[in-house]
């Protein structure tokens, strides 16, 4: 059985492969091409969920890459789907911010991208599974399959991958699931993989490394990200001047440019008003959140009494919660405590203790 191996250049990828081609496995790596912006030469590191590559263009990538394939004598392909990123992943990455919601490009790139087209891809080049170097697990349990957060819980990506499709747990494989970053760091140096030696950075992988991703929006040219507008605080007052809606997300508090005895937190961002509102920390605690095109990955029954862990941010603590049916794949989340500044567009993932039960996206913030 054939196995495609996601290489991005990265070490966790190079690491996986090299677990799996210990275990005998015949492996075919594959590098993704992900999208056609300013920056054309660019590949989307697999393992960019952590955002830890510093350069994602092309001709670095493949270096690191087509090493790590060379080295553990596999051979490496390419896949193009740059039109696919563009038209799925860009797009909905703009819209989010120009509607005043904070985007998770990570979760799409995983559903549509990773494991939905290049998995096609990877079917009709007659490889029946896809191994990538992502922290979490896959655990196989009375002939189900379930995804499960990694052993290193500080670099767990199972928030990430929430969104993946049920039927596709049983070709997708972790292999350094259950390893901590550090033994995969050290694996990495023992065998002399170049990938060691990559620098980290915290970028959106397709915005670049020269101001981010309000840099990116100003050169797709989104002028409506731009427009000034209203701050408002919570009595309704206007107390200053905002920059542009996109350049502001809940719960932030630098870079408001208001000067105020207490640290204040953007609590609302209104795109068709285009103000914001902004307020003291216990404005933005709430405990009830609605959210919606929910992922199961789970069979367990569901209904107003399901009690889960829920997560809304990565790297966020899962909290005690009760899910409520509401609407048509729709739910209510009540916290068991008031939780800061839960952001519409992000992710709220459910937990039934290391297994991730489903999960959708974050429509409305409700108290």
């Amino acid at each position: 059985m054939r196995i495609a191996i996601a290489l991005s250049g990265g070490v966790d990828s190079a690491v996986a492969a090299f677990r799996l081609k210990n275990q005998s496995q015949d492996l075919v790596g594959i590098t993704i091409k992900t999208w056609i912006n300013a920056r054309q030469d660019n590949v989307c590191s697999i393992e960019q969920d952590k955002l830890e590559t510093k350069t994602c263009g092309l001709a670095d990538t493949l270096k690191y890459a087509s090493s790590s394939a060379k080295q553990l004598g596999i051979p490496h392909d390419i896949i193009d789907l740059s039109k696919q990123f563009a038209e799925e992943i860009e797009k909905y990455f703009i819209n989010e911010y120009v509607n005043g919601r904070t985007p998770n490009p990570c979760v799409y790139c995983n559903s549509r991208i990773k494991f939905g087209y290049l998995l096609d891809e990877v079917r009709k080049k007659g490889l029946s599974r896809i191994a990538t170097g992502h922290y979490a697990r896959i655990i196989q349990k009375d002939g189900n399959f379930y995804l499960a957060e990694a052993k290193d819980k500080r670099y767990d990506q199972s928030y990430f991958l929430f969104n993946i499709s049920k039927k596709e747990l049983s070709v997708i494989e972790f292999p350094i699931g259950e390893m901590t970053k550090k033994e995969v760091y050290e694996t990495a140096v023992k065998h002399n993989f170049i990938s060691a030696e990559r620098k980290s950075s915290q970028d959106i992988c397709f915005a670049g490394n020269d101001g981010g991703y309000k840099e990116y929006l100003d050169r797709n040219k989104i002028k409506k990200a731009f427009l000034p507008g209203e701050i408002i605080d919570t009595s309704g007052k206007v107390v200053g001047e905002h920059k542009g809606i996109a350049l502001y997300t809940i719960g932030q508090r630098r870079g408001i440019g208001l000067a105020r005895e207490n640290p204040i937190y953007v609590l609302e961002i209104n795109p068709k008003k285009n103000t914001i509102v902004v307020g003291e920390k216990n404005f933005a605690m709430k405990k009830r959140i609605r959210v919606s095109r929910i992922n199961w990955l789970i069979s367990k029954s569901f209904d107003k009494n399901s009690e889960f862990l829920v997560r809304i941010r990565y790297n966020g603590k899962k909290e005690k919660a009760v899910l409520e049916p509401y609407g048509n794949n729709e739910c209510i989340v009540t916290f068991n405590e008031k939780q800061f500044a839960p952001a519409p567009g992000q992710a709220a993932v459910f937990y039934d203790g290391e297994i991730v039960a489903g999960g959708g996206w974050i429509e409305e913030v409700m108290e």
